[in-house]
């Protein structure tokens, strides 16, 4: 198999133009190319009147070694990589002390699965419901501003990655193709099996809910136990190494081996891990609003006259601007297409998110607009990060009226330092609700003096992008994990043997796509250890 890529074809072109421009391309007759796979799809939107789709192929040929030997000084033809995934090795038999994974999110599900298809039964501990059960508890939050601090957008199987774009793409290094086996395993689940070769893959909230569900049942049927309203309230330590975990109905299970695939919002759990001498540091992370303008502004802006091209979907977009005052501000989780949620998992407290559907034809697009903080900015320890976030999120459950609507404002009323007081054009979409105010005193003011210099500067990019009737909505605080809990290279706490910090609580992961690989890399850790293997 080859690898051929850089080729391009027009927006438009018919299917039968592949194969016609790998022919011309390599000057092939018909009979000598045997099969063509896309590998990747991607597209040039520099020229909009001339854009173009770039593709990377996997093509079988009749006489491969010839064909490299004729264009070995040509970058853009390789053997192809091989991207099948292996495991490390099989359980030989039925362990006394099964490995316990904690968490049910992206991480947790590809530590679980992965384990359990390498024979060693996980149990998965759950501190929410079932992910239908779960929607409902959300959708409580959503239409009758009732919050269950259990099974919420943080909390539940799927994790935050549930209700969100569902992106399956990621800037993470991943040179043995982990990548590749989490987005197969959505496939074989029911994903859309485009997602294996589009530039910038998404499933969306509705669908992967039925995802999550036949993944769990794979894990089931291999022997994993997947238990939910299991809150882990202590871990068991004895002379510097983990014995297992006790939940919050008094259950003690034993185990040698134990995943924390957390998730970035459990505070009380990660309060606990601290006050048991688990070892954790504070780390950098962002906080800020979500701002909302109509769909078609950013899809003129982006795609012009091939705007509403079904190959191409709801436009997207990203954002940087270094600030004069020292901090970048950047555009963050972008939602073509969806929905500004509310994301809280505690009481009295408002945290703002976005989510989007596999259609993305919502008619509006938002996104976070975030500024980078760090442990300068909130001094006193590895929890000092979760501190600020509480403190802000509090304060936002004040402005927007006590009643888990969010406070807002228009983007004209906040780049003129004036609270708003009736919307424009843009219809904000964050349920229960928005109550317009002036969002100024929800962040420090080095982060609303950086926001207000970044606006107009992404309008240079994005022409209306600091339109006066675009909404921001208050706020962004839970954008990554705001601690680490560090890990050495097998994948173990530093201080606590058999115990493995993963996915984005423990500070390894930002998204699905990232989360999952990192499940995956842990769950071959425990394996080698229970195995006695070398990497």
């Amino acid at each position: 198999m080859l690898r051929l890529t850089e080729l391009k074809l027009p927006l438009d072109h018919p299917p039968e133009a592949l194969r016609a421009a790998i022919l011309q391309r390599l000057a092939l007759q018909d009979d000598e190319l045997l099969g063509v796979g896309i590998f990747k799809r991607s597209f040039d939107a520099r020229k909009k009147h001339a854009m173009l789709l770039i593709y990377a192929l996997d093509i079988e040929v009749k006489n491969e070694a010839a064909l490299l030997k004729q264009f070995r000084h040509d970058r853009h033809l390789m053997p192809a990589p091989d991207t099948t995934y292996r495991f490390v090795g099989q359980a030989s038999q039925p362990l006394a002390s099964r490995p316990i994974v904690v968490g049910f999110g992206p991480c947790g599900i590809f530590a679980a699965l992965i384990l359990a298809q390498m024979g060693f039964k996980p149990i998965v501990l759950e501190r929410g419901r079932a992910v239908r059960e779960r929607t409902q508890d959300t959708w409580g939050l959503w239409r009758k501003h009732t919050l269950n601090p259990e099974s919420n957008v943080q909390f539940g199987e799927g994790g935050a990655g549930t209700f969100s774009d569902g992106k399956l793409y990621s800037q993470i290094k991943d040179p043995k193709h982990y990548g590749r086996k989490v987005i197969a395993e959505f496939v074989k689940a029911g994903a859309p099996k485009e997602i294996v070769y589009v530039s910038k893959p998404h499933i969306g909230t509705f669908r992967l809910v039925g995802v999550v569900e036949t993944m769990r049942r794979e894990i089931e049927s291999l022997g994993g136990e997947i238990r939910f309203g299991q809150r882990v309230t202590d871990v068991l330590i004895d002379d510097g190494r983990v014995r297992g975990v006790t939940l919050a109905n008094g259950e003690t299970l034993h185990s040698d081996h134990v995943i924390l695939a957390l998730g970035h919002s459990a505070r009380d759990t990660f309060e606990m891990l601290h006050a048991r001498g688990v070892y954790m540091e504070a780390k950098p992370f962002s906080i800020g609003f979500r701002i909302e303008h109509p769909q078609s502004l950013i899809d003129q802006a982006r795609l012009g006259p091939n705007a509403g091209n079904p190959l191409l979907g709801a436009a997207d977009y990203k954002l940087v601007h270094h600030a004069k005052n020292g901090r970048s501000v950047y555009s963050f989780c972008m939602c073509p297409g969806g929905t500004v949620v509310a994301a809280a998992s505690e009481p009295n407290r408002v945290v703002t998110n976005g989510m989007s559907q596999y259609s993305r034809n919502e008619r509006n697009a938002n996104a976070g607009i975030v500024v980078g903080i760090t442990p300068a900015d909130y001094p006193g320890g590895p929890l000092a990060g979760i501190a600020l976030q509480r403190k802000l999120e509090s304060h936002a459950f004040e402005l927007g009226g006590g009643n888990y609507e969010a406070p807002g404002q228009l983007v004209g009323d906040f780049l003129a330092g004036t609270p708003s007081t009736q919307l424009g054009t843009v219809e904000p979409s964050y349920r229960p609700g928005v109550r317009l105010t002036d969002l100024a005193s929800c962040l420090p003011d080095f982060a609303i003096e950086a926001i207000r210099e970044a606006l107009p500067a992404f309008d240079q990019q994005i022409k209306g992008f600091a339109m006066n009737d675009a909404v921001l909505t208050g706020v962004e605080t839970r954008t990554s994990s705001p601690l680490r809990m560090t890990r050495g290279e097998d994948y173990q706490s530093l201080n606590v043997k058999g115990l493995y910090p993963a996915g984005e609580g423990a500070g390894y992961a930002g998204g699905i796509l990232s989360a999952g690989v990192d499940g995956i890399r842990v769950a071959e850790a425990v394996a080698r250890q229970i195995l006695n293997l070398a990497e």
